[in-house]
């Protein structure tokens, strides 16, 4: 996964951001592999949806959630996936496609 540091991206309070599998972060982030890990899963799930499908069920899903109780972010079935599984380094290997969909509720 290619690191690109600059003084923008991500917004405040967060590590890194990727973006069509660029992942963004600030110039002193430490980025450790579970952080590589989180963001390689939102990779794959944006292949499964064609990139730009990920894009817009992650803003339609972010809008449902934003009333609801919790946090949006942390609710998001994609956010879910990544977070449960950013810790083990064999998940992407035995992971089945769409595997985000279980995370929907």
């Amino acid at each position: 996964m290619k690191i690109i540091r600059n003084p923008l991206l991500p917004p405040k309070n967060y590590d890194a951001i990727n973006i069509m599998g660029l992942l963004f972060c600030r110039k002193f982030t430490i980025i450790t592999p579970d952080i590589v890990r989180h963001e390689q899963i939102h990779t794959r799930q944006m292949v499964e949806l064609l990139f730009v499908g990920f894009y817009i069920w992650y803003l339609i899903e972010w809008l449902i959630r934003l009333p609801m109780k919790g946090n949006a972010y942390h609710n998001l079935c994609f956010e879910r996936e990544a977070y449960d599984n950013m810790d083990d380094e064999h998940y992407l290997r035995r992971r089945k496609p769409y595997a985000w969909m279980k995370y929907y509720r």
